[in-house]
């Protein structure tokens, strides 16, 4: 695995975790990511003028990618207010890089080492255990069906839409591509959210909160650039489990600025994803 590619995942990652720390403090967290894509989506049309569409060759992987973002974005607004989800939510980010090193092995034939391998599933387990740690807190009750499901759907469509990703920018330049399928995304995402909050709490988030918004708009694109680079030169299976570590970055960031409680089994479960990720920078 390439230093370099490292580098820009965890920046990437680190990006998305402080963007969701700070999502954290806000009542309305998904008007909130609502406007993060709609301004992501301004800036992407800003620099497109300097950088041009993508090749022909690259608008489907686009078009698609940019529903499959949708879809994801309307899931989490659905789970938002299904408690199970927040049981299983992070058991579903483990479980996304292992499905994307399923499509990567079948569809893109990317040989991993055995090093590799075990640090893939040093990762997901990591994440996996991080996970658990909310079960351990819900005093016993347990996950139903529905949120489960929707656990491994959200993950589903994580492995798909980076699968695609990853392909796109493998064939053509990352930049023109991830600045158009950025441009898309609001056109699907802003109706829905608009219907279901409406416009007066929109207007008034922005009125509120316009510093860090604007900023959440600059972190969610940079971050998702940096991994599309990351993306154009290292192994697909690798890259996606390696920005995994955002959930982990997160919990630390919680436990720090907010006393959130980041148990011995949080503890166990980051020791293990970043040993994963020193698993693969060595041996993968």
């Amino acid at each position: 695995m390439p230093i370099l590619a490292i580098v820009l995942l965890f920046l990437s990652a680190s990006m998305h975790a402080i963007w969701n720390f700070l999502l954290k403090n806000s009542d309305e967290k998904y008007i909130a990511m609502g406007w993060q894509v709609i301004l992501s989506g301004i800036f992407s049309l800003g620099f497109i003028f300097f950088t041009g569409l993508p090749p022909r060759s690259m608008w489907g992987f686009a078009v698609l990618s940019m529903f499959l973002e949708a879809v994801y974005f309307i899931l989490l607004c659905i789970a938002y207010s299904d408690h199970d989800f927040s049981l299983v939510y992070p058991i579903a980010r483990g479980a996304a890089p292992a499905l994307l090193v399923l499509w990567s092995a079948i569809l893109l034939h990317e040989q991993l080492t055995v090093g590799g391998y075990i640090g893939l599933a040093m990762i997901t387990g990591g994440m996996i255990v991080i996970g658990a740690t909310t079960l351990i807190h819900s005093n016993g009750e347990k996950p139903h069906l529905r949120g489960i499901l929707t656990a491994l759907l959200v993950a589903l469509v994580i492995s798909i839409y980076t699968f695609i990703d990853g392909t796109a920018v493998k064939n053509g330049p990352a930049l023109p591509y991830g600045l158009s399928m950025f441009v898309m995304v609001p056109f699907v995402t802003t109706p829905y959210l608009t219907r279901k909050y409406g416009w007066g709490p929109f207007a008034e988030m922005w009125r509120k909160n316009r510093g860090y918004l604007l900023l959440g708009g600059v972190l969610g694109l940079v971050a998702y650039m940096l991994a599309l680079f990351a993306y154009t030169f290292a192994p697909l299976s690798y890259s996606g489990a390696i920005r995994e570590v955002s959930a982990v970055i997160g919990a630390f960031l919680g436990w720090r600025f907010l006393k959130e409680e980041l148990g011995g089994v949080r503890v166990v479960g980051s020791g293990i994803v970043f040993a994963g990720v020193m698993v693969i920078a060595i041996f993968g």
